[in-house]
C-alpha cells in the first residue's frame, strides 16, 4: 500500500483573484493577526501569497503556500529536529522543539515560511486551525473558502482522489522542481 501524501492544487485558470483563500487562512490560523501584515513581507498574516509565474504564453498570477515538499530543505536544515513529516506526508513544525532560529525560513526556496511577530517562531501552511480541520475530516480553510473551486486538497497517492484525477487530466506544473524538493503543490496553468 502506498503511503499517504496530502497535496494542494491551485487552478490558475479558475482563480478570480478574490483572495477569499488568503482571508480564510488568516482567520483560521492566525486570528490574533487579522488585519495585520507579516512584517517585512507586505502580505496579510496568512500562509498564502501572490506570485507572478512567467509562462510561455503570458504571465499568470498564482497563489503560493508551503509546497509540502517530499525532500524539504526546511526539514534538512533544522538543527533541532523541529521540522518533520507527519503521517499524512505534511511538513510540520514542533513548537516545543523549535528555538526560533528561522533556518527553515531561510532555506525555503518558495519563500513560504515567515516569522510570527509575536512568538518569533516560523509559520507556514498548515497552520494549527487547518490541521484541526483536517483531523475533523474537513478541507483546509483556503480550499473551503474558494467560491470558484480553484483549489483542491487530498491524497495525491490515491489514484481515485479528486486531486489525482485533476493532475492526470489538466496541464499542471510544480514550482521550482529543479531545486530537487519534490513539491506536492500543483498549479494548473492551462485548461
Amino acid at each position: 500500500m502506498t503511503k499517504k501524501q496530502l497535496a494542494h492544487l491551485f487552478d490558475a485558470t479558475k482563480c478570480i483573484g478574490c483572495q477569499a483563500c488568503i482571508v480564510a487562512c488568516a482567520e483560521t490560523n492566525y486570528p490574533e493577526m487579522v488585519g495585520r501584515e507579516v512584517p517585512g513581507k507586505g502580505w496579510l498574516a496568512s500562509n498564502i501569497r501572490r506570485v507572478t509565474l512567467e509562462t510561455a504564453k503570458r504571465p499568470v498570477q498564482i497563489l503560493v503556500q508551503c509546497q509540502q515538499c517530499a525532500d524539504a530543505p526546511c526539514v534538512k536544515t533544522c538543527p533541532f529536529g523541529a521540522n518533520y513529516y507527519d503521517e499524512n506526508g505534511l511538513v510540520r513544525n514542533d513548537p516545543d522543539r523549535c528555538i526560533g532560529c528561522n533556518y527553515c525560513i531561510a532555506s525555503c526556496p518558495y519563500d513560504a515560511r515567515w516569522s510570527h511577530p509575536v512568538t518569533g517562531l516560523p509559520s507556514k501552511c498548515m497552520g494549527a486551525g487547518c490541521l484541526e480541520r483536517i483531523e475533523d475530516g474537513l478541507l483546509p480553510a483556503c480550499v473551503s473558502a474558494c467560491p470558484v473551486e480553484a483549489r483542491l486538497f487530498g491524497d495525491i497517492n490515491d489514484p481515485e482522489s479528486a486531486i489525482s484525477t485533476k493532475v492526470r487530466v489538466a496541464k499542471t506544473q510544480r514550482l521550482l522542481e529543479s531545486h530537487g524538493t519534490r513539491p506536492n503543490f500543483y498549479v494548473v496553468v492551462q485548461k
